[in-house]
């Protein structure tokens, strides 16, 4: 039996780390969202508006999953240094993603909370400092989504923040449209409604992110990817008789991984048919990393395993 692994050294271009990529996209907003929490946050108290408020709550979430994103990039990067860590720590960025998850399903009931511990209430809410703060958010939030917007397609920990800020520049509207409501009717009840939607907005968004999170965690086949077609364009492959154990999976955002056991009808060359194979599965279906196994036909013993 021949073995051999494809790990597309020199071959085109390798997919590789894609959050090293866009850390200084991280780091710029990251700076830019956390010197406006401070100034929400302010005028928030300073107002008693719920809506300016719960934005200063998604402010400072933003914040942690900004800063716990450009950690992670770092640590991803690192050489391991153990000897425990055979695919290094580039799950880390994964991890910061189900952090932009938590933090987003918290504020999220928070706001919902005290939405609905206000109804049938009375609260006094300054509409000027709502109007002014809140187009000054809109701002912020409207660079950061450019700068992190291209990295989001790419890094799911960036679009893990990426999609944070799109929470938070939809709460930056939701508090204009409060202030203005509340300005032009004297209701300050709009300021609870307006927070509410805010709310579920952002537990949606976070259901969705979590959702590709756990795919990650959970070693499902990479999105986008097609396991069938795999095993077909590896079976087709001259000299493959056909192909068992078959796994396919994603380390982190940009980095698919997969093994397979390619069985061949007769002695051949197995250099020709490991290269064949790691050019159809990086040029076909972008996998970068493959560890292959060649095995004669008549080889016994595959079917052993009892998982």
């Amino acid at each position: 039996m021949g073995a051999g692994q494809g790990h597309g050294h020199g071959h085109g271009r390798t997919q590789g780390h894609a959050g090293a990529r866009h850390r200084w996209r991280l780091a710029v907003s990251f700076v830019l969202i956390g010197a406006f929490f401070l100034v929400e946050l302010g005028y928030g108290v300073f107002s008693g508006s719920l809506a300016l408020l719960s934005d200063a709550g998604h402010m400072a979430a933003d914040v942690v999953t900004l800063g716990a994103a450009l950690v992670a990039t770092r640590i991803a990067g690192r050489p391991d240094t153990t000897g425990r860590r055979s695919y290094g720590s580039y799950r880390a960025e994964v991890f910061a993603s189900l952090l932009a998850v938590v933090l987003m399903l918290g504020v999220a009931l928070y706001v919902v909370i005290e939405a609905v511990g206000r109804i049938g209430g009375s609260a006094e809410v300054s509409s000027g400092p709502m109007l002014v703060v809140g187009s000054v958010g809109l701002v912020v939030n409207l660079v950061a989504l450019l700068l992190l917007r291209s990295g989001a397609s790419e890094s799911l920990n960036v679009k893990g923040a990426y999609l944070k800020v799109v929470a938070d520049t939809a709460g930056s509207v939701g508090v204009i449209v409060a202030g203005w409501l509340v300005a032009t009717t004297g209701q300050a009840f709009w300021d609870t409604v307006v927070a509410l939607a805010i709310g579920v907005f952002v537990a949606v968004r976070a259901v969705s992110l979590g959702r590709q999170v756990f795919a990650v965690l959970g070693q499902h086949v990479p999105e986008g990817v097609d396991a069938a077609a795999v095993a077909a364009d590896l079976a087709a492959i001259e000299g493959v008789h056909n192909v068992h154990d078959l796994h396919l999976w994603t380390l982190t955002s940009g980095m698919n991984v997969a093994t397979a056991h390619l069985v061949t009808a007769e002695p051949g060359d197995n250099h020709a048919v490991l290269d064949r194979a790691r050019d159809v599965l990086r040029q076909r279906h972008h996998i970068a990393h493959a560890t292959l196994q060649v095995e004669p036909v008549d080889h016994q013993g595959c079917d052993e395993l009892g998982w």
